[in-house]
């Protein structure tokens, strides 16, 4: 077997282990299988929101990005996400906890239901969840498999295959647990990869100032902070920094790992730690796409750079593993989504709609949702595979789609946590008007490419707000409960 195959067989049979002993370990209680029994600690609840965060789209398509765009890329995202995200963890993440605690919801859907009396709101969040996690599953699928492809010489269709069932795997046996206990492994092995490349890639250029020399006399455009890229200019800069920032918090799979959260400390310690670890996952993801257009000019597809400056220029014994780091992104994602949106099927569709009275229905339920949720796992894992053959866009173009789709939803985020007199109406009416205006916007009837995204959230927001002091809120019984009182 070759090393990259023993990897592969290693990695496959580690994270098993880990979902067969999360099974154990585990109880065997919805909160159990879809939120680890809410008692993610420190270490373990970093790695998986930081794992989780970090899909092919940080391994694969910002180097493709920057492979064409420069080192600016670099300030296009990572000081937003590294500063802005725990800041959001703060504003909406932590009251969504405690909510979600008090109120006994399970998923982010189920949470703002609940918080809002409606189910309707549990409906709709699932839906628009659906809707942008399917396409961001997709891309990182293909990143993933493309990059098998490049590396072992396997078929994209049997790669994305093979990913799809290993990750599905040991979601099925340990639910959250496995998810979180794996991510740790995942987010270490892709994490000190990069810090590896950083420092030995440029080596073997001949040294860092020789590195970036040969970038200065390939194109010095990519040198440049602001260079000729649309994504460049202050309006869509602008734009762009909002919605990278506001995405992270509107994933689901982010806001249910946040949910499963063992404590207020927990939380604070994760917020300390997100920005260091971005700063050293994105420093190298840039630059590996910067040196490899001096190395590999005129690439037809950018979002080959990583393989192929990874292969050129890490010794033999280390390229395999980026490739394994690549996987890894993709799976501590990929995992967290299966699984979320699972949850949320069973929750916020089949549980919603089947709501018999009394205490043999609620047991009744309570063993039929685990069941229900594994099954929804394979559904939704066979569906992402199916799209993937079909999707034909770079990683990154298909990331970005989901991202402004997904920041459609933080005013409701924000506002259900933190502002009582907000009415299910008015979430109704946010989600609907920011989502016409953002598919508006990309039909080209209203705004600009650039500042599209900030015109919709503008929408939102102004809708939320108006439509909320226009309508009735939830009882003051339901609302006492949900903020603590």
């Amino acid at each position: 077997m070759t090393p990259l195959a023993l990897l592969l067989a290693g990695y496959a049979a580690v994270v098993i282990a880990l979902g067969v002993v999360a099974t154990r370990r585990g109880g065997d209680s919805p909160e159990d299988y879809f939120l680890a029994g809410r008692k993610l600690g420190t270490l373990v609840l970093f790695m998986a929101l930081f794992g989780t965060n970090c899909s092919p789209f940080v391994l694969v398509g910002v180097p493709g990005l920057a492979y064409g765009a420069g080192i600016g890329v670099f300030g296009l995202n990572a000081p937003i996400v590294a500063f802005g995200v725990p800041l959001l963890f703060w504003a909406i993440g932590s009251p969504a906890r405690r909510m979600a605690q008090r109120l006994g919801a399970l998923t982010p859907a189920e949470l703002y239901a609940r918080r809002l009396e409606s189910r309707a709101i549990g409906w709709l969040l699932f839906f628009f969840f659906t809707f942008w996690t399917l396409p961001y599953m997709v891309g990182g699928l293909r990143g993933a498999a493309l990059t098998l492809e490049q590396a072992a010489g396997i078929d994209p269709r049997l790669g994305g295959l093979g990913i799809v069932a290993l990750a599905v795997t040991y979601t099925l046996l340990g639910g959250m647990l496995a998810t979180a206990w794996t991510n740790v492994l995942q987010g270490a092995l892709f994490l000190g990869f990069m810090v590896l490349a950083f420092f030995l890639v440029p080596h073997a250029m001949g040294g860092f100032g020789a590195a970036m020399e040969q970038v200065r006399a390939r194109d010095p455009e990519l040198l440049r902070i602001a260079g000729q890229v649309p994504l460049f200019e202050p309006g869509a800069w602008a734009s762009w920094s909002l919605v990278i920032a506001l995405t992270v918090i509107a994933f689901p799979h982010m806001l249910a790992r946040l949910m499963a959260a063992r404590d207020e400390n927990a939380l604070r310690q994760v917020a300390r730690l997100y920005p260091l670890a971005l700063v050293a996952l994105w420093t190298p993801a840039v630059l590996i796409g910067v040196w490899g257009a001096a190395a590999f000019p005129g690439l037809e597809q950018p979002d080959q750079v990583f393989y192929r400056v990874v292969d050129a220029y890490l010794p033999a014994w280390l390229a395999p593993v980026g490739f394994l780091a690549v996987l890894a992104a993709l799976m501590s994602t990929l995992d967290a989504q299966i699984l979320t949106l699972g949850s949320m099927l069973v929750r916020d569709v089949v549980d919603s709609a089947n709501r018999e009275p009394g205490p043999e229905a609620e047991q009744l339920r309570r063993g039929r949702d685990v069941r229900y949720g594994r099954v929804f796992v394979v559904v939704i894992g066979a569906l992402v595979y199916v799209l993937a053959q079909t999707w034909q866009d770079s990683v990154f173009a298909i990331s970005r789609k989901a991202f402004e789709g997904y920041t459609m939803g933080a005013p409701l985020l924000f506002l259900g946590v933190r502002w009582r007199r907000f009415t299910a109406a008015g979430a109704a009416a946010s989600l609907l008007v920011g989502h016409a205006v953002l598919a508006l916007g990309w039909a080209g009837v209203v705004g600009s490419p650039g500042t599209i995204p900030v015109l919709a959230l503008a929408a939102a927001l102004a809708t939320a707000v108006l439509v909320s002091l226009l309508s009735r809120p939830a009882s003051r019984a339901r609302t006492a409960l949900a903020f603590g009182d």
